[in-house]
């Protein structure tokens, strides 16, 4: 296997890992909340088995990397019913949150590891493949978790940052978020052909990662 190659597999990968963590992170509030439905349907697991999008998983990461550009993807998205829970209101706030907060966490935690074997001269030491392939799973474990998390946090339906918003505007304003969810898509999809998308993202992430990682 060439390292461009090994490199796309650890992308891939590292996706996969970053969205099953994300999905779960869903699955395990709504649980907490009075939910039981991803608990029920298996959802609540870090393997990719469970998560994988055919399409959002693996065959749009791939075509991405191999494209030289920057890797992305989903998962299926894990089933809630809100009507299960104690607090709905209070639910979709916890539910919508717990996914790019979990991808913040991951973020971090890779982070530190990657912290901690970094040398003084900024060198992180490796001399051997698989040390090589653990740093750049990594590196891009941080930069994906981070990504996501920015990209889920958008108001926009049908992104976990509009679950939020939803549950902090007043009930008066329903007729909003009703219109929202129903031209959500085609919003989103404006969003991101007009490029406004990697003005949002570019910057978080690059900060990040500057911070993070030492490198822009």
């Amino acid at each position: 296997m060439t390292g461009d190659t090994l490199q796309i597999v650890i992308q891939v990968l590292a996706l996969l890992f970053a969205v099953s963590f994300h999905e779960s992170a869903h699955g395990w509030v709504a649980w907490k909340c009075g939910d039981p439905t991803a608990r029920d349907l298996g959802r609540i697991s870090l393997n990719p088995l469970r998560h994988i999008d055919p399409v959002g998983s693996v065959l749009v990461p791939a075509v991405l990397a191999f494209s030289g550009a920057p890797v992305f993807g989903w998962a299926k998205p894990v089933p809630v019913a809100l009507d299960r829970t104690r607090d709905p209101r209070s639910a979709n706030l916890l539910i919508s949150a717990a996914g790019p907060i979990s991808n913040l966490i991951l973020a971090g935690l890779f982070a530190i590891a990657i912290t901690m074997v970094r040398q003084e001269d900024g060198s992180f030491g490796v001399d051997s493949r698989i040390g090589a392939a653990l740093l750049w799973f990594g590196r891009f474990s941080v930069r994906i978790n981070v990504v996501l998390a920015v990209f889920n946090l958008l108001p926009i339906p049908p992104l976990d940052g509009f679950g939020v918003l939803e549950s902090l505007l007043p009930r008066s304003m329903a007729p909003l978020a009703y219109w929202m969810r129903h031209y959500g898509m085609l919003i989103l999809l404006a969003v991101i052909l007009s490029g406004a998308l990697s003005w949002i993202l570019a910057p978080a992430q690059n900060a990040v990662l500057h911070w993070m990682l030492g490198r822009s």
